[in-house]
């Protein structure tokens, strides 16, 4: 009799531990806040930013995951030390040219082929229509690889900047093809 007192006990004993377990949440919390986060409204005032600021600045000298830094300014002291100094990085990949120099056709004749045509020349379809003027041909000027990217990075003149269409990769890309061109000019 003592024994099945005792094993009825064991027994209700388990009962109660189990039934009072809640598997959505876990009994032991080492690091309530892990579970349970603490939710902030937007543009409440929190004691947890310093200074009564709405919200963290992020660290100096961070940058957002993507972007790469240009050290060239747009000036024109930023142009002629891009034109002086910049190289295409893509340009040491052989295995790659001709990839790249296909992709960069078809940018350039999205991007760049209505005011500069398609081969060059400054007769692109805005200019054939007298909606733009002036747009000089790539064999009339000195023009580099970095000059040609630092253009499409900033803009210049009544040409704007191409930065938010083409990523850095699609810029030298466009650069490689505009060499082509005025390779092609230039003979």
């Amino acid at each position: 009799m003592k024994k099945v007192f005792n094993i009825s006990l064991i027994i209700s004993a388990l009962l109660v531990m189990v039934s009072c377990q809640d598997n959505a949440k876990p009994n032991y919390q080492y690091m309530p806040n892990m579970y349970e986060p603490v939710g902030y409204e937007a543009y409440g005032e929190y004691d947890v930013f310093p200074g009564g600021q709405e919200a963290m600045i992020p660290a100096k000298g961070s940058i957002k995951r993507g972007y790469v830094p240009y050290e060239y300014a747009n000036s024109n002291e930023g142009y002629a030390l891009a034109k002086a100094e910049l190289l295409n990085p893509m340009a040491a990949d052989t295995l790659a040219i001709e990839d790249n120099l296909k992709t960069g056709k078809e940018l350039y004749n999205i991007y760049c082929a209505v005011c500069h045509g398609t081969k060059g020349d400054g007769q692109g379809i805005l200019m054939k229509r007298e909606k733009i003027l002036g747009v000089p041909s790539y064999a009339a000027r000195e023009i580099t690889e970095g000059s040609i990217y630092h253009v499409m990075e900033h803009g210049i003149n009544s040409m704007g900047s191409y930065a938010s269409q083409l990523n850095q990769t699609e810029r030298w890309q466009v650069t490689m093809h505009v060499q082509a061109l005025r390779a092609e000019l230039t003979k």
